[in-house]
């Protein structure tokens, strides 16, 4: 019964996700608002989101029947029910899929937009994977980078075949405009799915000598097809490009379709086979999901690397978006300024460093270590990805709209950037504030504990001390166009604040006499370093240092970006008064000493 309800709940949240990024991306639309094609397809996402709503509530009672062993029809207990909700993380999990659902459900009917459908993409997406979220898929105990990878591989899987889906279902005479979009999303899902696909399997394969076990001929034989599929893609989409033909197009939507289907049926088969077990000469810490690391040396700092395949992902995509912009750029003869892409890549690799590099290893088993990794995250990272300009690239690159009436990709970039809640966020004042008060609501409550205990605490962490950092020095010193720009003295002032709040959080931690991890660390039993409260002083002498230096590095970057900006507007002034004075007219200068002998005029009067 679960595998039915599972099944079910799959198909109906990839269905979801495919119409509803039809809507947002591939269907045409008029500033925003959908078109007859539009609202066509959206009528099918109500009784879509009905079907996401049972399924899911199917598969909260089948895992609980299961857990407590009792048949599916015996459990209606509203003790058992509210149990399993509130106190198993599997159950949490499930119970947001559900919300998740319930919102759609609720919401869809009231979507008039490409913003709206976006919305409850985003929602779709993370009701979508929060079941994957606690996924303990390997056996030999890289489990961030396995969760990580399934993520990937579901986030992928959901793009592409909910594609296909909302293309079948799209009328005929749409589907060449649709159909150019989506062959480029759907390659890119596609690698995705592979590569995430071959690289978890490898993980859990363990050795290449594990190649010829049940369990590797089956992996070799779902990767082989996915190659398969990978090849059909590309060529229908090469054929496509020259010359549209909607009968083409249907074949490739059922070859891709029945491969798929077959792939399927060897990814059942491969979740029901056991793979190999590995021999590990260091046993797995049941806390970490992983090997405890040796103590920490700076070789094994520098050099330790262990990834979580999510985040993994999503800096490879922000590369790889980043190098398309530059290279587009320069196709079109435009210039784009090397330094800004040495800034960006800097960002990337101290992100990398403190996530997955040696220090994100470290930051799980020490608070020294974590508090380093956080402060990397949430300035470092930020300041040199900030001054890479990822932004302003994106809007020189993005797709303009496919007709005269229809913003587009840039044009929907930038609705959202100039947007009410952009145009909050970015306040300054407001970047501060959720930059250093969310400092004081993690460690100075339970929420630090309580994250630390999960997989998916560390990454939800990790994101928010990038997202955060990222969102006060871009609206403080990035070169990007954000909305709520202050002047510089403003921003300075803001910075100086922000610096003073963040010492008194460093010294608070450093007075505080309790563990604010609430066990966590014990709970580890690490060989090393064994006296906890000094090792959280020490973090929180780290954070104060690394925190406040890379704030005065900004306050530096702000005075060189105030002086470039005087030297910019003395040189138009110059240039306006050259041109003035070349056409017989009077400059700013003239002007402006005019008028104050016009006020010293009235003055004598």
């Amino acid at each position: 019964m679960i595998s039915l309800f599972k099944y079910l709940s799959l198909a109906s949240a990839f269905s979801l996700v495919g119409i509803l990024t039809s809507l947002a991306f591939l269907l045409p639309e008029v500033e925003g608002y959908f078109q007859e094609s539009g609202m066509k397809l959206k009528r099918i996402l109500l009784p879509i989101a009905a079907i996401w709503v049972l399924s899911s509530t199917g598969v909260f009672l089948s895992e609980l029947a299961i857990i407590v062993n009792t048949p599916l029809l015996e459990i209606f207990s509203g003790n058992l029910i509210r149990s399993f909700a509130l106190q198993v993380i599997l159950g949490k999990l499930l119970l947001i899929n559900i919300f998740s659902a319930l919102i759609l459900l609720i919401f869809v009917p009231t979507i008039k937009r490409t913003g709206g459908a976006l919305g409850l993409l985003i929602i779709t997406l993370l009701g979508l994977l929060a079941p994957y979220l606690e996924n303990h898929s390997s056996s030999s105990g890289h489990h961030m980078l396995a969760i990580g990878l399934v993520l990937v591989h579901v986030l992928a899987l959901s793009l592409w075949i909910g594609g296909l889906i909302a293309l079948a279902l799209i009328a005929k005479e749409e589907r060449k405009f649709a159909a150019a979009r989506f062959h480029i999303l759907a390659l890119w899902s596609l690698l995705a799915v592979a590569l995430s696909g071959l690289v978890n399997g490898w993980v859990r394969l363990g050795t290449i000598t594990n190649i010829t076990s049940n369990y590797g001929a089956i992996l070799v034989a779902k990767t082989l097809l996915l190659a398969l599929i990978f090849m059909v893609a590309f060529t229908f989409r090469a054929r496509q490009r020259k010359n549209f033909d909607d009968g083409v197009l249907s074949r490739q939507l059922g070859i891709e379709g029945a491969l798929f289907g077959i792939t399927m049926v060897f990814a059942v088969i491969l979740s029901r086979i056991a793979p190999p077990e590995v021999s590990l000469t260091t046993p797995i810490n049941p806390i970490l999901g992983s090997t405890m690391p040796q103590t920490p040396t700076f070789s094994r700092l520098l050099l330790g690397y262990e990834p979580n395949g999510f985040f993994l992902a999503l800096l490879i995509l922000a590369v790889a978006l980043y190098i398309k912009g530059v290279v587009l750029l320069a196709r079109r003869g435009d210039k784009w300024p090397v330094h800004r892409t040495i800034f960006f890549a800097l960002g990337i690799s101290v992100a990398d460093f403190a996530v997955n590099g040696g220090l994100g290893v470290y930051s799980h088993v020490a608070f020294s270590f974590h508090m380093v990794a956080h402060m990397a995250l949430a300035t470092l990272a930020p300041i040199g990805i900030a001054l890479g300009a990822p932004i302003t690239l994106a809007l020189r690159t993005l797709p303009i709209g496919r007709s005269a009436t229809e913003r587009g990709i840039r044009g929907f970039a930038v609705a959202i950037l100039h947007s009410r809640y952009s145009r909050f966020l970015t306040n300054p004042i407001v970047a501060m504030l959720i930059f250093d008060i969310s400092m004081f609501a993690l460690y100075f409550t339970d929420l630090f504990q309580w994250l630390m205990n999960y997989h998916f605490g560390h990454f939800f962490m990790e994101i928010h001390f990038f997202l955060a950092g990222f969102l006060f020095f871009a609206s403080i010193m990035g070169i990007d166009p954000i909305p709520n720009k202050l002047p510089f003295i403003a921003r300075i002032v803001v910075m100086l604040a922000a610096m003073s709040i963040h010492a008194f959080f460093s010294v608070s931690l450093m007075s505080s006499t309790v563990l604010v991890d609430g066990g966590y660390f014990a709970s580890l039993e690490r060989p090393w370093w064994p006296d906890l409260l000094a090792d959280q002083k020490t973090g929180a002498a780290f954070g104060w240092a690394f925190g406040e230096l890379p704030i005065l590095l900004a306050l530096a970057a702000t005075f060189v970006q105030w002086s470039k900006s005087d030297s910019h507007e003395a040189a138009r002034i110059e240039r306006n008064s050259e041109r003035a004075k070349a056409a017989g007219l009077p400059d700013e200068l003239d002007l402006y000493n005019e008028y104050l002998r016009s006020i010293d005029k009235r003055d004598l009067k």
